[in-house]
């Protein structure tokens, strides 16, 4: 006898660390498919590996649209198919090609960072070099005006 595992949205929320508003509005895009008992939401195992693979596109950078797509082509066969296969592979491709492109903006800026810094540091030594120039000149002034 098969006896599948049922979650409560309160259970899948910390399970995953999100929110019970979070798993509604993952519901409210059509992402999972809870069954009611009457105002109760009961969430299969299939719920479960669904936000798990929300949120895991939500780290690669996956948008909600892009999951949904995928899980409709899933959903059209038992096991997916070379459609959805090839959707994946291409959305993956540019998701990387987006994370390229983020590391070598990143990277650009952290250049640009280093040499605002190092201007603002030796703007800085010259200021205060001048400073320690100013006080000691001020200090050898008095001494000067006493001798006369």
């Amino acid at each position: 006898m098969d006896i599948k595992k049922t979650y409560s949205i309160s259970e899948l929320a910390k399970e995953f660390d999100v929110t019970t508003r979070s798993v509604r509005f993952y519901e409210d895009q059509g992402l999972l498919h809870p069954t009611r008992r009457g105002q109760t939401r009961i969430f299969s195992s299939k719920d479960r590996v669904r936000l798990k693979l929300i949120l895991r596109g939500k780290r690669m950078g996956f948008s909600l649209a892009e999951t949904k797509e995928l899980f409709d082509l899933w959903d059209e066969t038992l096991s997916g198919n070379e459609k959805q296969l090839l959707l994946m592979l291409d959305t993956l491709a540019r998701k990387r090609a987006q994370l390229e492109q983020q590391k070598n903006d990143i990277a650009q800026a952290e250049m640009e960072m280093d040499t605002a810094e190092a201007r603002c540091r030796e703007a800085l030594a010259d200021l205060q070099k001048k400073k320690r120039q100013q006080n000691k000149a001020q200090a050898v002034e008095p001494e000067s005006l006493e001798q006369k």
